[in-house]
């Protein structure tokens, strides 16, 4: 993000924190939350404004600012503020109220019974509840994009195994085809950093930008894959399961083994995240770290061992 647009995006959720222009009693004032080009969040007192992407697309942000703001999904998402976004320099700007994150000091509170509660109602969602324009979940195009960077990016030692992980699998899965499945309302990007509680209140899920129509297994994907990588401990990644089966959550059978569902996705995210590792370390001149070389690794052993697929779906 520019350094010019900070300012005025801090002055637009002063105003919209305080639209009756009630004196401001606020501290501190305009806090910054995250700045990356695909989405920049301030905060000021209870509100949080965030500028999406340039190249959201207004339509696609529309219909899933309806899902986030349907009574249906109370309890599960947080609902906007506001029912539609403002520009700001040609980027939408919505706006929120504020929740508090996961503490990232204390790993052994981390809520993993609660995302995959969250996750198993948000799967469930009924059809009827569902804008007809509302796009596909973006999880498989973001995987596709950062081996694109990866490639984009230039000869680099680590990057053969990646690109090998990504090339056993199939081609929906590559973004190369259609999705199988496109029904379910998913998320799109789960993580522990997409949990907030408000004041008084319980977890709720939160960024809306990749949420759509998909295959909800790619919901379970991010910590099926750190499992598969050894970076999320055995007993976590079962509390994890065992909360998201036991709130009915689709993506997975109830009581058999869960990886067919899984493991294309799980690669997926593997790729994904050692792709991203390996631009930035180049990026910014730094070897890769033990966690960066560890999700490598991984891929290096998937690229020798075909995906296991679900009873139906094609290569």
């Amino acid at each position: 993000m520019t350094v010019h647009v900070l300012p005025a995006l801090g002055a637009k959720v002063r105003a919209a924190a305080h639209p009756a222009a009630d004196a401001c009693r606020c501290v501190p004032g305009v806090s910054v939350l995250a700045d990356r080009p695909d989405g920049t969040v301030v905060r000021h007192g209870g509100t949080v404004a965030k500028a999406h992407a340039a190249d959201t697309d207004p339509v696609d942000l529309a219909a899933r600012m309806a899902v986030a703001a349907h009574p249906r999904l109370d309890g599960i998402l947080l609902a906007p503020l506001a029912p539609g976004a403002v520009d700001l320099e040609g980027r939408p700007v919505t706006y929120w109220p504020y929740g508090i994150p996961v503490d990232r000091d204390d790993p052994d509170a981390a809520p993993w019974e609660a995302a995959a509660g969250l996750l198993a109602r948000l799967h469930r969602t009924p059809d009827s509840v569902l804008p007809s324009g509302l796009p596909a979940m973006r999880g498989p195009v973001k995987a596709a994009r950062a081996v694109a960077r990866l490639r984009a990016a230039g000869p680099h030692p680590a990057a053969a195994p990646v690109l090998r992980a990504w090339a056993v699998l199939p081609a929906w899965a590559r973004g190369e085809a259609a999705m199988p499945d496109t029904r379910t309302l998913c998320h799109g990007d789960l993580h522990l950093g997409q949990l907030v509680r408000v004041p008084d209140g319980d977890w709720l899920l939160i960024d809306i930008d990749d949420l759509g129509r998909g295959d909800p297994a790619w919901d379970l994907a991010r910590p099926a894959a750190w499992f598969a990588c050894g970076l999320l401990p055995a007993e976590e990644w079962t509390r994890f399961l065992a909360a998201y089966r036991k709130a009915g959550g689709p993506a997975v059978p109830a009581d058999a083994d869960p990886w067919p569902a899984l493991d294309v996705p799980a690669r997926a995210l593997a790729a994904q995240t050692a792709a991203l590792a390996i631009v930035k370390s180049a990026a910014h001149e730094r070897p890769l770290d033990e966690v960066e070389q560890s999700v490598i690794d991984a891929c290096d052993r998937m690229a020798a061992i075909p995906p296991e697929l679900p009873k139906g779906r094609a290569t």
